[in-house]
């Protein structure tokens, strides 16, 4: 495989324009640390010790996905993902890669939320002789998967399909003992294997996310070449992760680092920010430690949160992601503009707006002593997408080793699930 440099580029000048003396030396100490963690990361991908770091480059699953893909379409109108946080998040992230209005037969919806109103209503709208599930859980264990799961055959089965069960469902789990693979085995449905050492927000590059991707009719192995050239450019020497994460450790020990903001400016990033703000909060928020992970939609947040970048406590890191727009979309013909007297509009595209804007937000919140960054992907597609997954990744993992937590773990999320299940156990009883 050729290896190509990553699609995007990434700048952090105006973040480090702004800086004092103190807060530049906080920068560079911070900075040896990363690339020290980046080192062990290199060694970790030479010893196969972890596992997310060789997923780029796999191509068997990809072949297996497409075969259970093929043979869960087949005479299919619509296909149901189930799944919660991360066993969902990166196949929505990939599907807002689809034009509007441009999505095909089988139609593919994600049910996350398991919300009785939503979930009724929809069971109640399909036919459900041609609509199929993939229940995605790294445990198997994930009670909101789980009852989505049961929810969904038990629907099917009131509706005259219960012999034709294991044709409806398509199970995404860990080899071994658990609820979903029992459910999966009682029917003899489809299952794949989720990577054991994948845990699941960081499982968008494996079939987790991948699989949606193939069903929806988008380029898989795109995607991983996306990822794959940001890894490659780690483990030659460079990384956008080690000078990301030691600004965000460098704010953080100068007391200037209480939110960090994500502010996309494509309706192709619109889930993306979503998918990061889990990646970053469940990894990193641990022992007092933290920054709260904040995903704005530009422009439209322009007229919703900017009012406090700008003017509030100013102790947020800004990172600004935008695409080639200029010249793209709808243009005002002057004579109209002119005579609303909306000159600057005239001969302008949409794109042109937006393009404006992403600059004009950057520079105004460096303007107000707001660190910003920019990265700038010229083209939004698979590999893009990829890269950016794979990115933020790394970062997140390099920031946990600076933070001296452990980026892999949700220990206090385990403790909302034991006392869920306490009150379910006792209403019953």
């Amino acid at each position: 495989m050729v290896q190509e440099s990553p699609p995007f580029s990434v700048s952090q000048t105006l973040a480090l324009e702004g800086a004092g003396a103190a807060d530049a030396k906080l920068y560079q100490a911070a900075l040896a640390e990363a690339e020290a963690a980046v080192a062990d990361l290199r060694t970790a991908y030479a010893k196969d010790s972890l596992e997310l770091l060789r997923i780029p480059e796999r191509r068997d699953d990809l072949e297996k996905a497409s075969e259970a893909a093929e043979k869960l379409s087949q005479n299919t109108s619509d296909i149901c993902i189930l799944g919660i946080g991360g066993s969902s998040l990166g196949g929505q992230a990939i599907a807002e890669l689809i034009p509007f209005g441009a999505h095909k037969k089988p139609r593919v919806h994600f049910f996350d939320n398991p919300d009785p109103f939503t979930f009724e209503a929809a069971l109640s709208s399909f036919d459900l002789k041609a609509t199929r599930f993939v229940s995605i859980s790294k445990s198997g264990g994930t009670a909101e998967t789980l009852m989505q799961t049961l929810a969904a055959a038990e629907a099917i089965e009131k509706a005259g399909g219960g012999k034709y069960l294991k044709h409806h469902f398509l199970c995404v789990t860990e080899a071994k003992p658990s609820p979903l693979r029992a459910f999966s085995e009682s029917i003899g449905c489809l299952a794949l294997e989720h990577p054991a050492g994948v845990g699941g927000r960081y499982s968008v590059l494996t079939i987790v996310g991948l699989l949606p991707a193939i069903l929806m009719g988008l380029d898989a192995h795109a995607i991983r070449d996306g990822a794959n050239s940001v890894l490659q450019q780690m483990l030659n020497g460079q990384s956008p992760a080690a000078s990301g994460s030691a600004l965000h450790h460098a704010l953080a020990r100068a007391g200037r680092l209480r939110e960090t903001v994500l502010w996309c400016y494509a309706d192709a990033l619109k889930t993306f920010g979503p998918w990061w703000r889990q990646l970053w909060a469940e990894s990193l928020g641990k022992d007092g430690k933290g920054s709260t992970p904040v995903s704005a939609l530009g422009p439209v947040d322009q007229h919703s949160q900017l009012q406090l970048f700008l003017d509030g406590p100013g102790e947020a890191l800004f990172t600004i992601v935008s695409t080639d727009t200029k010249n793209i979309g709808p243009e005002i013909p002057r004579a109209r503009a002119e005579e609303l007297k909306l000159d600057y509009l005239g001969g302008k595209t949409m794109g042109d707006l937006v393009a404006a804007e992403a600059r004009a937000t950057a520079e105004a919140l460096h303007a107000r002593g707001r660190p910003v960054r920019q990265i700038h992907v010229p083209q939004i597609d698979e590999r893009g997408l990829g890269a950016l997954f794979m990115h933020f990744m790394l970062e997140t993992i390099v920031m946990g080793r600076l933070m001296r937590v452990d980026p892999f773990d949700q220990p206090a999320v385990e403790e909302g699930k034991v006392l869920a299940r306490r009150y379910l156990k006792a209403g019953r009883e």
